[in-house]
């Protein structure tokens, strides 16, 4: 297990590690750099003809990836940062003149360091400005979210981001409540969820966790950069390149099970037909067809990868 970081810690190291099959020579890109600890275990298999490729929306995560692998030793492959969104994998890559890369991870969780920043505004445990976003230099960020999106937007979010049963009382009471001021901060907001929240459900959980999970997935529209990186990286893998995602929560893990399936059986044709038709032939297959969960040791040293769940797809 990786231990060597007080910037953000990477869950599922040695199985990342393991899965991608780094060959020395190759190209990978690292969709989510955080702090730099996923890609500093991947350059550390690569030779000199090898490059890595790491790509974080975050400015600070992109200085601290690069002080981390700076302070490598012996450091023979090449690495390039690209502050951008994953999503925009294609377009990165055409413009570093790589037409195919070798493996790739991406990482879906927020990063230990985004979280425990308060200023960031993403944790419902540390009092900070809302914000939310990824990238913080640009965007709607969770404050103009709360404070103008209509009730039936905000409860919409709440319920289809966040899973929450509640989320119609949830925006009810926000609304009523920046009626009388702006709402600007992660407690006040807490606040305002606990008031509507019955007692059980605060004994199950934190009663602000489902709400902040949706807020953030619907500022940062997560969810479809997932699908637009997905949809794109068949067309940038190499021959029997390694998809390696990391997922937090049933709603991105259900996408990327599902093209995954997709891939590995892409026939349409209706179940009854002898042979399929439709002509549409498998570009790889499942590993690990449950995906790869955290082993108790990790657990106990990180409590956020008890969520973690790693799928493997390797290209035909």
């Amino acid at each position: 297990m990786y231990k060597d970081s007080n910037y953000h810690l990477p869950v599922l190291y040695n199985e990342v590690l393991e899965t991608l099959s780094i060959k020395p020579e190759g190209v990978y890109v690292d969709c989510t750099a955080g702090g730099g600890g996923h890609s500093s275990g991947i350059i550390k298999q690569l030779n000199e003809k090898g490059i890595l490729i790491a790509i974080d929306q975050d400015s600070e995560a992109l200085l601290e990836t690069n002080k981390k692998l700076e302070s490598l030793n012996e450091l023979k492959a090449q690495y390039i940062l690209v502050q951008d969104k994953f999503s925009n994998i294609k377009e990165i890559l055409t413009k570093l003149n790589i037409t195919r890369i070798d493996g790739v991870l991406a990482d879906l969780g927020v990063s230990s360091h985004q979280i425990d920043t308060a200023s960031r505004g993403f944790s419902f445990q540390k009092d900070g400005d809302l914000d939310m976003r990824m990238n913080s230099e640009s965007g709607m960020n969770a404050y103009d979210f709360v404070n103008n999106a209509s009730q039936e937007k905000l409860a919409e979010v709440i319920h289809v981001y966040g899973e929450e049963k509640f989320a119609d009382r949830i925006a009810r009471n926000i609304v009523s409540k920046r009626a009388l001021k702006p709402i600007q901060t992660t407690f006040e907001l807490v606040e305002i969820i606990k008031q509507v929240m019955p007692a059980k459900s605060k004994r199950e959980q934190h009663p602000a966790k489902r709400t902040f999970q949706a807020i953030r997935i619907y500022v940062n529209q997560e969810l479809d950069e997932i699908e637009k990186l997905l949809n794109d990286l068949p067309d940038c893998m190499a021959e029997n390149g390694v998809i390696d995602i990391i997922t937090f929560h049933s709603l991105e893990d259900r996408i990327v099970k599902h093209i995954f399936q997709k891939w590995e059986n892409p026939c349409t044709c209706p179940p009854d037909f002898p042979i399929c038709v439709c002509g549409k032939k498998p570009i790889g297959k499942i590993l690990k067809r449950k995906g790869i969960v955290a082993q108790n040791e990790e657990i106990q040293q990180n409590q956020r990868s008890r969520s973690a769940r790693l799928r493997v797809f390797k290209m035909n």
